[in-house]
């Protein structure tokens, strides 16, 4: 199974960050995210066998990092693979000690994750932005009202391809805080 954890949204800032991603797509091109997909990754682990979930779970229940709120306040574009997404300006400290701790636990059982890259913390809005407007979105990306995210729990996360893009299941949810 392909797995990866994430921080979810409430359904109410999920759905105003899809009305902004249908804006965006219409203005852009692309594809808007679904709602229901709208996610922050925190770690990628890709295809694991399913006999190792439990070793998977584990590993993340003995993570300990205090709740903290995100501001999602900007919009920002990745011309390499022609992507929209919202992001904070200034993330929460809290929420790369939950990368970190997270990645380490992870690796400390033996687990790959795809830490390759930098940690960018972000929420996909488009995908496939149209051909030749890179220069248009990079100049006149609109701004957003911040929006005030209480993180108080992250999510083990199944993905499934289906022909309207990636279906995701969440398999566990973990608390955060040290109780």
């Amino acid at each position: 199974m392909r797995l990866f954890f994430s921080l979810w949204p409430s359904e109410q800032m999920a759905r105003e960050l899809a009305e902004q991603a249908i804006f965006l797509a219409r203005r852009y091109g692309g594809k808007a995210t679904r709602q229901e997909t709208i996610h922050l990754t925190l770690a990628f682990l890709g295809e694991v066998d399913e006999a190792l979930l439990p070793s998977v779970i584990s590993a993340a229940r003995s993570v300990r990092v205090e709740p903290f709120t995100l501001t999602v306040d900007c919009l920002g574009y990745w011309r390499h693979n022609r992507l929209l997404w919202a992001g904070c300006s200034s993330p929460a400290p809290e929420l790369f000690t939950l990368v970190e701790a997270l990645r380490s636990r992870l690796r400390a059982a033996s687990f790959a994750c795809d830490d390759s890259f930098l940690f960018a913390p972000h929420l996909t809005l488009v995908r496939k932005v149209a051909d030749g407007r890179a220069e248009r979105v990079v100049r006149d990306l609109p701004a957003i009202a911040p929006v005030f995210w209480p993180c108080g729990s992250f999510d083990l996360v199944a993905s499934r391809l289906a022909s309207a893009g990636a279906d995701y299941v969440a398999v566990a949810g973990f608390p955060l805080g040290t109780t």
